[in-house]
């Protein structure tokens, strides 16, 4: 699909030609081309380039040119960036990496405006609700900026208000990130290994979910309520009294984030750092065994700690769910995993729908067999869970397997604990926690009981297809009988062969009408006589027609040179 079908108005074709400007200036040109979006660059920036501009780009790598055109582009690719750089099952590690460093990070805008918009979605002035709010911000991001407040009786709050007109931006721009991602499957095969469009979709998914402040504050209450009793771990709690769609009030938790505490030594050793890291982990596997619903980020940043070692989770705005079945299959891999069973292992991968028919399931065995032999018989505590599951993440992305969403985030949080665990308490074995969870885990879905339930499940939905299995069969009857059958074609890449023999015809045609006026205006010019048409002399209108078949003749080699086709 070629991405001017979907751009109407003048700010989509202008949003167009900026997207194409910036990668054409950080070295996607060629790309820009490919997707016949080269009208909007001008041709110096397409073919002409400086020693020093090529020496830039061959230096710097792929995943840098990414940030820098996400950070021009704005907050979309932005964020963007930050999905791509949680998807090691389509992305390769160096990519990563570099796009691991880009920032949510940009100027505050006016606090009169965050202010009008808390005072109406509230449906009153602000000192009605709010005992005191600062009115300048602590933190600002793409999708809002944060405010400290407190309660009528004093009790400290953060007030989290969204951006004026950011939904509209982001709509923008995703419609034409989903023109792009299939113009990129469309047009470079090459990348189709990447699944753009997959990633576009998943990707608008996220970001809808996170434009809307009530789904942050739903999932912070579910998280708040099942931690309730713990001691150990804190979630802050909403006031949902002062929220909305567009403003998130929230509890301040305070302590010091685990990011600032890992740059002091000394800050450290106040910290009993054993305990902590038993909590961190135990709270995260209480997450994904009975909550369902996990904090895909729980990076030092979202992590607060205060005097007494209690942990603090805040910033909720990106989770992922773990449903009933995945579980199982979950356990199933891990077991596999643990017992060196590489064939339950793909089994459970088949189930989930993360292999593709044209998967090869005997390299992909041998594979995982040589990652399983590399830490075989080595003790737990020397196992570097982060590493492991990098490398996982790296066999899962070379052989093409897709995994879901939620499983990828789920080992890239996994892997972010495993690191932050290792680095409070190095003699700290993850695995010790870990494997209780999954006995427990595995002998509650394998019970009678569960057993009994799929088994009646099973029961019900093979009655419910003998009980329609006929009215469906006299249905596909009649509408045979009644010629309403219909056989659908689906064509791969016939658009783009039809605009390439459309193109290709016009400029055939266009260089026959130039040839036929070369040749008449020679056979004019050759004619002796001394005629005249409209009071020019024949030779003259002769020599007209050359001038005008030579600026036909330019246009058509400027155009067919715009289109790289040239040579």
């Amino acid at each position: 699909m070629n991405p001017l079908q979907l751009t109407r108005n003048v700010r989509s074709l202008n949003r167009l030609r900026q997207i194409a400007m910036v990668l054409t200036r950080h070295g996607f040109g060629h790309v820009v081309t490919r997707l016949h979006l080269g009208r909007f660059v001008p041709v110096w920036m397409l073919r002409k380039r400086n020693r020093q501009q090529a020496r830039q780009e061959w230096e710097s790598t792929v995943g840098n040119r990414l940030v820098l055109v996400a950070g021009e582009l704005g907050p979309t690719f932005i964020k963007l960036g930050q999905t791509l750089s949680s998807r090691p099952d389509l992305i390769p590690q160096s990519i990563i990496d570099d796009l691991k460093t880009l920032q949510d990070q940009v100027p505050p805008f006016d606090t009169e405006e965050a202010m009008r918009i808390i005072s109406d979605e509230l449906g009153g002035p602000i000192l009605d609700a709010f005992g005191s709010i600062d009115p300048c911000p602590f933190a600002s991001a793409s999708i809002g900026q944060v405010y400290r407040a407190t309660t009528m009786d004093g009790k400290p709050l953060v007030v989290k208000v969204r951006r004026p007109d950011i939904e509209e931006t982001i709509r923008l721009d995703m419609q034409l990130s989903h023109a792009l991602a299939n113009s990129l499957e469309s047009m470079m095969p090459e990348v189709r290994i990447y699944r753009p469009a997959v990633i576009v979709a998943e990707f608008e998914q996220t970001l809808m979910r996170e434009l809307d402040y009530v789904n942050e504050a739903s999932v912070t209450s579910r998280f708040h309520q099942a931690f309730e009793n713990n001691a150990g771990i804190r979630i802050p709690k909403v006031f949902w009294e002062f929220s909305g769609s567009r403003v998130l009030t929230l509890q301040r938790l305070e302590g010091k984030s685990l990011g600032d505490l890992f740059q002091s030594e000394e800050s450290l050793e106040k910290l009993d750092r054993p305990s902590v890291a038993r909590r961190l982990a135990e709270c995260f596997l209480k997450q994904v065994f009975e909550v369902g619903i996990f904090h895909c980020d729980p990076h030092p940043g979202n992590l607060l700690v205060d005097e007494h070692g209690s942990i603090g989770l805040i910033d909720f705005g990106q989770v992922g769910y773990i449903t009933p079945e995945w579980m199982t299959q979950l356990v199933i891999i891990a077991y596999g995993c643990l017992r060196h069973e590489i064939d339950i292992v793909i089994d459970a991968f088949a189930d989930i729908g993360a292999l593709r028919s044209q998967v090869d399931r005997s390299s992909l065995s041998r594979s995982m067999q040589v990652l399983l032999d590399k830490y075989y018989g080595l003790p737990a505590r020397r196992v570097d869970l982060s590493t492991l599951l990098n490398e996982f993440s790296e066999i899962v992305r070379r052989h093409d397997v897709t995994l879901p969403r939620d499983v990828i985030l789920l080992i890239k949080a996994f892997g972010t604990v495993a690191s932050i665990t290792q680095r409070l308490d190095p003699e700290f074995d993850l695995l010790t926690v870990l494997e209780p969870r999954l006995k427990k885990t595995m002998s509650q879905r394998f019970s009678a009981r569960e057993l009994g339930r799929d088994t009646a499940m099973a029961g019900w939905h093979l009655l419910n297809i003998v009980r329609h299995a006929p009215r469906q069969l006299r249905d596909v009857m009649r509408r045979i009988g009644d010629g309403g059958w219909r056989l659908h074609v689906k064509h791969e890449n016939i658009d783009r062969l039809a605009n390439e023999l459309d193109r290709s015809s016009n400029r055939i045609a266009f260089s026959v009408v130039i040839a036929a006026i070369i040749v008449g205006s020679s056979v004019v010019v050759a004619a002796r006589t001394d005629e005249t048409v409209l009071g020019f002399r024949v030779q003259t209108l002769g020599m007209l027609g050359y001038i005008i078949a030579g600026v036909l003749g330019l246009a058509l080699t400027w155009a067919i040179y715009r289109s790289g086709r040239l040579h």
